[in-house]
């Protein structure tokens, strides 16, 4: 099959475009062209590399046709995040290409039950930018596949790995955290640390990504989320992390508004994003219709990440 991948030179990209490679696809990349590639491979002597401004050709009402030339036989988009581009590119493919769209567990607002399925998004709306976007772009394309177009939306969580500040167990960016529990510092945790976050590694996205186009076209649109077997809490994640460099976590507990005071500005407002949802998704479906089978858990997920931060030097341990 051809397959164009858009915003192919991205974390799960480099992970991606190998697999597809490899399972004899002919692969188009798309990107801006303005970044290095992720992660370099043979496998990318054998692709064709388009460079394309999508935010430019938007604006001109030129992105879809764009990808619409390839004439490929499925399309994948990493970096939708309006109803109005994902309009344009399926008016534009619709009868030529099948789509394979990411979206997040963003989409679930507040659950009721956890692990929560696909179907909980439908009753725990979201909110915030990101979150609602990725919803519209979901809600019209369960609207094409009522009408003919279906398609598959994946919807990864907290993607982690070589390369990324990865949340940590304050359910923030902030590298400091890591170092607190390598060197047995005292770490201030929201609440009672019971608030979840749920990681999945780069890879094993671009395995989800790679199977949905092994298994067909559906019958309808249908969705995916696409995370490590199992979420965290912020406490077991801490005790975890401090064993790795030989230590017993140090923790001590504050209501929200009370350890808001005592990180950055921006670091609470990440926390805060992350434990309000408290992700923790199920995988079923996943691993029923897609054969999707995680190859790290959160843990390991994280660790390869901690891992390259110590080696370039961004955190800083005994």
């Amino acid at each position: 099959m051809k397959i164009v991948v858009i915003g192919a030179t991205g974390h799960v990209g480099g992970y991606l475009i190998p697999r597809l490679v490899a399972a004899g696809h002919e692969v188009v990349a798309l990107s801006r062209g303005t970044s290095e590639r992720y992660r370099d491979d043979p496998a990318w002597e054998k692709v064709e590399l388009v460079t394309a401004d999508r935010e430019a050709e938007d604006a001109a009402g030129t992105f879809g046709a764009r990808i619409a030339s390839l004439e490929a036989d499925v399309v994948i988009d990493m970096i939708c995040f309006t109803p109005e581009s994902a309009r344009q590119l399926v008016d534009a493919i619709r009868g030529r290409s099948r789509l394979v769209m990411c979206s997040t567990i963003w989409v679930y607002g507040t659950l009721t039950a956890v692990p929560a399925t696909e179907d909980d998004a439908a009753s725990s709306p979201p909110w915030g930018g990101y979150g609602t976007g990725k919803a519209a772009i979901e809600a019209l394309l369960r609207e094409e596949g009522e009408n003919g177009f279906p398609s598959q939306v994946l919807r990864p969580g907290h993607i982690s790995g070589p390369g990324w500040k990865v949340i940590n167990p304050q359910a923030n960016l902030d590298l400091g955290v890591w170092e607190k529990l390598a060197s047995g510092e005292t770490l201030t945790l929201p609440n009672f640390g019971l608030e979840t976050v749920h990681h999945v590694h780069a890879d094993d996205v671009a395995q989800a990504f790679a199977a949905a186009v092994e298994v067909g076209r559906p019958e309808r649109t249908e969705f995916y989320n696409i995370v490590s077997d199992r979420a965290l809490t912020l406490r077991g994640f801490a005790e975890a992390v401090a064993s790795w460099f030989g230590r017993k976590a140090s923790i001590e507990y504050a209501p929200f508004d009370e350890f808001r005071t005592r990180v950055a500005a921006a670091d609470a407002r990440t926390t805060e994003e992350h434990v309000a949802r408290s992700h923790s998704m199920s995988i079923r479906k996943a691993r029923d219709e897609l054969g999707y089978a995680p190859a790290y858990t959160s843990l390991e997920a994280v660790r390869e990440a901690v891992d390259q931060l110590r080696a370039v030097g961004l955190i800083r341990v005994p």
